[in-house]
This record gives C-alpha cells, sequence and structure tokens, in this order.
C-alpha cells in the first residue's frame, strides 16, 4: 500500500480513501498497525479542526433518526458531517448488524456526509478501539462536524467523553423513574440533554421531563469549564425537526466559549495522554493474545482451574514471564 499516496487523497478528501483508511486503523495486524502510525505521520500538520461530537442515549430513544435529521441540517448548512456508528457485538460470535448506514438512508446518500459504522467489539463504553483515530482521519479528509453514536448508555460509558469536544445525552419524555434510572456519571460529563420525541401527544409529557432533568442539573457541581446556565436540558422532536437549529446554536456557544477561555486546548491535550495510557494497556494486553505468552496463559488457566495453582500465582508467573524474572516460589 502506498501511504503517502493514500494520505494525499485523503487531505483531497477522497471518501473512498478515507473508509480504506479507517478500515486500515480497525485492523489488527501487526503490519496495518505499522501502516497506521506512517499514514498519521504523513498527515500531520494537515492543521484541520472537526468539531467532536459524542452522543449516547438509551435504546429507542432515536439515535439514529435524530442523527439523520441533525445531520441533514447540518449539511443543508453548507457543513460537512461524519459520523462514526458504534455497534455493539455479540459476546459469543463477537459480529455486530451494524445497521445504522440503513436506518439513516437520507444521510448516507448526501455527498456533505460520511456514514461508518464500526463494532464496539469488547471496548468499554461502546466505543470500538480505534474510533479515536478514526476521528483524526475525519478531520484530515476535511469534515467539519464529527458525530460519535456510541451504544448505549451505562457508567462505563462516560469514556466517549475523552474523545469528543461536547457530549449530548438523548433521552426520551418519561417520567421520574426515567431520572432515577440514568446514572449519576453520564449525567456529570453530559453538556447537554436533549428530550427527543418532543411532538404529538408526547410534547406536554417532554416538557415536564426537560423540566425535572434541567432541575437535577442544577444540582450537579458547577464544573470549571462550562460558562453560567451549563449544562442544559433542551427538547427536540428529530421527526418534526423542531428544536434541532436551538440546539445546534447551544453547541457553537459553549465550544467556542471553551475556546475563548483555553478550555478547548486543554481538553484535547489532555484527552491525548489519556489515550497514549489507554493505548499502552491494550498493547500490552494484546501481548497475551500471541505466542508464547497465549500457551502459557492458556496452561496457567488450566491449572488455577485445576486448583494446582491459585489465581495470584499464575498471575504473578504470566508477569514475571512478560518481565524476564524468576516467578515467585509455587
Amino acid at each position: 500500500m502506498d501511504i503517502d499516496d493514500l494520505a494525499r487523497r485523503i487531505l483531497s478528501g477522497e471518501r473512498r480513501a478515507l473508509a480504506r483508511a479507517i478500515t486500515l486503523v480497525e485492523s489488527r495486524r501487526d503490519d496495518h498497525r505499522a501502516q497506521t502510525v506512517a499514514l498519521f505521520e504523513a498527515l500531520k500538520g494537515h492543521d484541520r479542526e472537526a468539531l467532536r461530537v459524542g452522543l449516547s442515549g438509551t435504546p429507542g430513544v432515536g439515535k439514529s433518526t435524530f442523527i439523520e435529521a441533525f445531520g441533514l441540517m447540518l449539511t443543508g448548512q453548507g457543513l460537512k458531517v461524519a459520523v462514526l456508528a458504534v455497534d455493539p457485538s455479540s459476546a459469543r460470535s463477537g459480529g455486530s448488524i451494524l445497521g445504522d448506514k440503513t436506518r439513516m438512508e437520507q444521510l448516507s446518500r448526501d455527498p456533505d456526509a460520511f456514514i461508518r459504522p464500526s463494532p464496539a467489539q469488547s471496548q468499554l463504553g461502546g466505543v470500538a478501539r480505534r474510533t479515536r483515530e478514526a476521528i483524526g482521519l475525519c478531520e484530515a479528509a476535511g469534515f467539519d462536524i464529527v458525530l460519535i453514536e456510541t451504544v448505549g448508555v451505562g457508567q462505563s460509558e462516560t469514556v466517549v467523553a475523552e474523545m469528543s469536544d461536547l457530549f449530548l445525552l438523548l433521552l426520551a419524555p418519561a417520567g421520574g423513574d426515567e431520572l432515577q434510572g440514568v446514572k449519576r456519571g453520564i449525567m456529570e460529563i453530559a453538556d447537554l440533554i436533549l428530550i427527543n420525541k418532543a411532538d404529538g401527544d408526547l410534547k406536554t409529557t417532554a416538557t415536564r421531563t426537560c423540566a425535572d432533568y434541567a432541575g437535577a442539573l442544577r444540582l450537579l457541581r458547577k464544573r470549571p469549564q462550562d460558562p453560567a446556565g451549563f449544562p442544559k436540558a433542551l427538547t427536540v422532536s428529530a421527526r418534526e425537526e423542531t428544536g434541532l437549529q436551538g440546539a445546534w446554536e447551544e453547541m457553537q456557544n459553549l465550544a467556542q466559549w471553551r475556546r475563548d477561555h483555553g478550555h478547548f486546548a486543554a481538553r484535547r491535550a489532555a484527552q491525548a495522554r489519556f489515550w497514549f495510557e489507554s493505548e499502552l494497556r491494550q498493547s500490552l494486553l494484546s501481548r497475551l493474545d500471541r505466542e508464547p505468552m497465549k500457551g502459557l496463559v492458556q496452561s496457567l488457566g488450566t491449572a488455577v482451574e485445576n486448583g494446582t495453582r491459585t489465581p495470584s500465582q499464575a498471575a504473578d508467573e504470566v508477569l514475571a514471564q512478560l518481565e524476564g524474572r524468576a516467578a515467585a516460589p509455587t
């Protein structure tokens, strides 16, 4: 593969080259990882920056419908939008449906939009391990907005905040039980809570739910990276396309305030360090899946099952092999 040619085509905005590059960075092969490093070296210095927006929400809240309506509104304003949709993977087979592109039929045909579904595999937080690198590729390709749709709401889902500039939490109109069910951790990182489906018979319920969440947000400690009034709760209707422009204006206001006060650059710098440490941990763990470590782990696992090794003893033997030292006596 000609990495310099691939980088040139990405910088020119060629969608096929972008898709091919994302496939490359998602690969687990060692030679592809080496090519990925070379690709990002070739892309370094492009000086393009997209607004990275993470989006999560409860199942059935209409994330795909919202993203399609929101994305079409943005492309209608002359912006280029990339959507990185992470689908849940089967714990048994590892397979994933990857159906987001079919659910966003109109947006997928828009020449100013790019949709890339990826399997979450075993990654916590519903974010594929290489999603952050895919974001960098989309920025290099000239996209103005990158939307990262995650699997669903959960405590570990807060990892999406480590790769986005803004984090949106999409919820459906509901009563107090829904509010109790949302984890405090994800509430604390949300920049905007959007109550979707605020239309028809649910419009009044949505307004009441929005007020409930606004009250809950006021009880949380104010974050130093937020201006007055944030985080906020708003009502939107993806079906009727109402409230979308207002939500977009709030996102722009918050992002600009953070840029003006130095929080934007500081956040990205901290995120880069987080992902360096995360990549280091993941790379160390991946060594356990390769020989000779894989065979050692399997044999020691059998020994633990048989009771001839304790879990601590077996773990120490693995670490000793990695570190090139003698294991503690069994």
